[in-house]
């Protein structure tokens, strides 16, 4: 098999069709001199006719790009080689008739010549040229506004490629500019959606109104639609909907970016936005067109008191589109994910008449999106989607595709290294979970880093740990018996009890075993001196939890934090504006619009059930879609009354000192990982340590330990009783009866 390399096309051969090729390969293919030769390229092919090189030389290859596939519209690449299987001679007849669509420079020659005229030129262009079917002829070389004609069908039928003559017959079935051609080529290649279908259809629908159908409209007596507004976080999918929404219809797209418009010249942001305007009407002549502003709010901010560029700008849009006639058949569609930093004049109705929510994936969305995702990549059949959906609370479209581009990255190094073959597995995904993250939690406010807690490392509190899984992870685990019950999972859970009985960690390990995302904050997170930034920083945590619901939001020391209103000495201080929010917030009064998340359960078709799969992932999806609050503290008599009734913090769970058996087995979880001697009696250590905490208990072990290396020099390879003895001679417990007496009381 002999390699040909591919050389540019010497200036004599550009418009002729020719493929220089040597003669000893011409020969070994069966050609003669002027043969139809069809080339398999990348991405593409071209149908060319065989001529010799003038220097006979071999291993080369000269190709003109007369007729070739619509994807090598822009050319071929450089430094490209060959084989000889990929050249094969190609039978060509001549044709009857062939039908075409004519690409022209400029709209302005389409409107203003002649359609006799335009089909004289190109049956007098395409005359003894070689065409295939569902090809491109380029017709650069003749120096008019007529660039390339795209071949549909030819007859005879049976044919694939043949030879146009003087008598063919031409049927030209559309002429369009190149604009809008290569833009129709560009949206083929737009990636599926997934997740998106029903805004897909929304956002189709109102599209498709007043571009396909303006007569329909204009008889009911009601003007079309001007504008619409795509609202939504960044990642989640406004520009690839635009996209994919514009190909499906079928309409022009003309887009717009920030940098494109503004200008340094006062009046050339301006004017450039009119020549903006003026390009998209020109675009609406030759069929629906849409004007895509992207990133609105920063070229069309909140107009302030000074006279400022931007107000300028904001002002000649409103012109524009309240210029805007019925002739004009083009559809603003503006994607912002401030839109509360947009001029409010922009959001009435005859601008943009109607505003998209697209929030962040549900569960559901986001099993569709890993699904679409996945279809592309050599997945292993043992990954489990759903359960990757499940994991990804918070992802928006972006993160999931860094999630599986860094997924593949970890195979394709396995692979490098000799370990298997090139399958993206389960185990790349969770790899690829430690790297990516939800963007909607980055820099947030109470992003911790959390390290997994399993229940058996907390020893004892059996009974607060069953009632933390109740509230917590039994709606995440089994969320289709809560539906079938007709329960809701509570709003929030209070724990209190004396300082070191492992609050804290029973809510880590809570968050662990659910697989919820963790959010805890303080009150050094929140306080700020300037008077409002608190309360806008406890509902901006708010908000970045209900992105990554199902959850937890941890508030540690919550009477620092919150406090009583009646224990206050002013009534507008900063512990009292905060839990004024906080109540808000659990009662759901501080969710916006735009913090919307999916839709209605979408209807099955007549005879086709939903997999249980689907549907127990709905009822999680319905079950676990706020946040849960869950709140410590040492001194609840220091908590408002009004944050402890049902519907706010729902279960109030003591959590009780340790007593004999939880002591015994807290010791035996401390002293699992240490070297410690057969002789040591845990139960005796555990009748010695009555009002010891759980803390007290682990700093016990932690003495006994350094003082085995103190006495044998950093040599103990155990340690005994005796250590732990001496070490409980040493330390007090940090717990009194008088304490632990005062939590019996009833605290409300």
């Amino acid at each position: 098999m002999e390699s040909l390399r591919l050389l540019s096309v010497d200036p004599p051969d550009r418009g002729s069709q020719r493929c220089r090729l040597g003669p000893g390969l011409m020969s070994s293919l069966g050609l003669r001199l002027g043969s139809p030769l069809l080339v398999s390229l990348p991405g593409g092919s071209c149908l060319c006719t065989a001529w010799p090189r003038p220097d006979l030389a071999e291993g080369f290859l000269q190709m003109d790009l007369k007729c070739f596939t619509p994807s090598l519209i822009s050319g071929l690449p450089a430094h490209l080689s060959l084989d000889t299987t990929q050249l094969s001679p190609a039978p060509c007849t001549k044709l009857k008739s062939v039908k075409v669509t004519v690409v022209v420079r400029s709209l302005d020659f389409k409107k203003n010549t002649h359609f006799s005229l335009v089909h004289e030129l190109v049956k007098d262009m395409l005359t003894g040229v070689y065409v295939h079917k569902e090809f491109v002829i380029n017709l650069e070389e003749f120096n008019t506004d007529i660039r390339y004609v795209a071949v549909h069908g030819i007859c005879p039928e049976s044919a694939a490629a043949g030879v146009i003559t003087s008598k063919i017959g031409l049927e030209i079935t559309e002429i369009q500019t190149v604009q809008r051609y290569k833009s129709q080529m560009q949206d083929q290649h737009t990636p599926p959606l997934g997740g998106l279908e029903e805004v897909s259809a929304s956002l189709r629908e109102m599209l498709q109104l007043p571009l396909l159908y303006p007569n329909t409209l204009t008889s009911l007596g009601v003007s079309c639609p001007r504008g619409v507004l795509l609202v939504g976080p960044p990642g989640v999918g406004k520009t690839v909907l635009v996209r994919r929404v514009v190909m499906e219809v079928g309409a022009n797209l003309v887009v717009v970016r920030g940098p494109e418009v503004v200008g340094s010249r006062p009046g050339e942001s301006e004017e450039t936005l009119r020549a903006v305007f003026e390009r998209a009407r020109s675009a609406a002549e030759e069929g629906p067109c849409v004007l895509f502003l992207d990133e609105l709010d920063s070229l069309f901010p909140r107009r302030s008191g000074s006279s400022a560029p931007e107000n300028r700008l904001v002002a000649q849009l409103l012109t524009l589109m309240d210029g805007m006639s019925r002739s004009d058949r083009f559809l603003i569609v503006g994607a912002t994910n401030r839109p509360d930093s947009l001029d409010p004049a922009l959001r009435r109705p005859g601008r943009f008449d109607r505003e998209v929510i697209i929030g962040a994936p549900t569960l559901l969305q986001r099993k569709a999106i890993l699904s679409v995702l996945c279809e592309r990549m050599p997945v292993r059949p043992t990954v489990n989607i759903a359960e990757l959906a499940q994991i990804t609370t918070g992802y928006v479209g972006a993160d999931l595709s860094a999630l599986c581009r860094e997924a593949a990255m970890h195979a394709l190094r396995e692979n490098v290294k000799g370990s298997g073959e090139q399958v993206v597995d389960m185990k790349h995904f969770q790899e690829a979970l430690k790297l990516v993250g939800p963007s909607c939690l980055r820099g947030s406010l109470g992003r911790t880093e959390l390290s997994p807690v399993l229940w058996e490392q907390i020893g004892g509190l059996e009974e607060v740990k069953a009632k933390l899984r109740q509230s917590i992870e039994w709606p995440i685990r089994h969320p289709e018996a809560f539906v079938r019950l007709g329960l809701c999972r509570p709003r929030g859970v209070l724990l209190y009890g004396p300082p070191g009985c492992a609050k804290t960690t029973l809510v880590k390990a809570a968050a662990t075993s659910s697989r919820c995302a963790f959010l805890s904050v303080s009150g050094a997170d929140l306080y700020s001196p300037y008077i409002g930034d608190s309360e806008k920083a406890l509902a901006q945590l708010f908000r970045q939890a209900r992105a990554c619901a199902p959850c937890v939001l941890f508030l540690d020391e919550i009477d620092s934090l919150i406090g009583s209103r009646s224990d206050v000495g002013t009534p507008n201080s900063v512990q009292t504006r905060l839990l004024s929010v906080l109540l808000n917030e659990m009662d759901g009064i501080g969710l916006k619009m735009v913090e919307r998340r999916g839709a209605d359960k979408v209807l099955q078709a007549e005879g086709v059930e939903q997999s249980h799969a689907d549907d127990e992932l709905y009822c999680q999806e319905v079950c676990n879609k706020d946040v849960m609050v869950v709140a410590a503290t040492n001194r609840p008599r220091c908590i408002d009354s009004a944050l402890l009734r049902p519907g706010r913090l729902d279960h109030i769970i003591y959590v009780p000192p340790p007593d004999l058996q939880a002591r015994l087995a807290i010791l035996k979880v401390c002293t699992k990982s240490m070297p410690v001697d057969s002789h040591v009696c845990l139960e005796e250590l555990a009748a010695k340590t009555k009002l010891y905490s759980g803390a007290d208990l682990e700093n016990l072990c932690k003495e006994a330990a350094l003082l085995a290396l103190l006495e044998e020099n950093m040599e103990a390879s155990s340690i005994q009783q005796t250590h732990f003895l001496r070490s409980i001679t040493k330390m007090s417990p940090s717990l009194t009866a008088q304490q632990i007496s005062s939590y019996l009381i009833p605290h409300q």
